[in-house]
């Protein structure tokens, strides 16, 4: 498995690395939350990655006064390129690393980046998987028992769907549902929906469904409604 280059972003990008920077400099101690942040980097997504590039430091921003924030960035783009990041804590540094990835035409690794996902969370605890994608190219059911294992192991996924393709949405709406954790549907021209996605979901990682609770706003109440068990 290769790593994410390193170069720094240009255009809108750059404008987030103060921001980012800023929230890296904070002293911490040791991240309380891990996520891990699975993203299609088909050619299609171009427009969401740099969306989500830029919101990445208000994610972490979001966790600093609750235990901070470890997060892996995982993609799948090309002829079966997969890549991952460290856990990294350092807001400025992922988005480095983010920003210096191009999205490439090829076919969807769900299953690949399940698997990547349960792995890691078999290694040490991965409190929530984001999974950002518009598309399923794939069988189901193997990518569902991956989902099933995921809840298994306490690593529910929130799959943050993008455009109304019934078919992959239904898709991303039982991986999540298997996993114990839930589907968000989100329209790219929306950074603002995004932001409150990536925003709720970073604090379900830290904190929890306490979390959650204590959050406005209509993604965190909608994630809630979905999560099993007391709301």
């Amino acid at each position: 498995m290769s790593k994410l280059p390193t170069k720094p972003g240009t255009g809108a990008v750059a404008a987030f690395l103060e921001q980012a920077r800023a929230v890296a400099a904070r002293p911490a101690a040791a991240p309380r939350g891990r996520l891990l942040f699975l993203m299609d980097a088909t050619a299609s997504r171009q427009p969401t990655w740099d969306t989500a590039c830029s919101l990445m430091a208000g994610m972490f921003a979001a966790t600093a006064e609750l235990g901070g924030l470890a997060v892996q960035l995982a993609y799948f783009r090309g002829h079966l390129e997969f890549a991952a990041t460290p856990f990294l804590a350092d807001a400025a540094e992922l988005t480095r690393r983010m920003a210096g990835v191009r999205c490439l035409g090829g076919q969807t690794q769900i299953l690949r980046a399940l698997s990547h996902a349960l792995d890691e969370t078999r290694r040490q605890r991965v409190h929530a998987t984001v999974l950002v994608g518009d598309a399923m190219e794939e069988a189901l059911d193997p990518i569902c028992h991956i989902a099933g294992q995921l809840g298994i192991a306490g690593t529910p996924v929130f799959a943050f769907h993008e455009g109304g393709e019934r078919a992959s949405a239904e898709a991303f709406r039982q991986i999540a549902k298997l996993s114990g954790g839930a589907f968000m549907p989100f329209d790219s021209a929306s950074a603002e929906a995004l932001r409150d996605l990536l925003r709720a979901v970073a604090i379900f990682a830290a904190r929890g469904r306490e979390g959650l609770r204590a959050l406005p706003g209509g993604a965190a109440r909608g994630m809630l409604a979905q999560l099993p068990g007391p709301r």
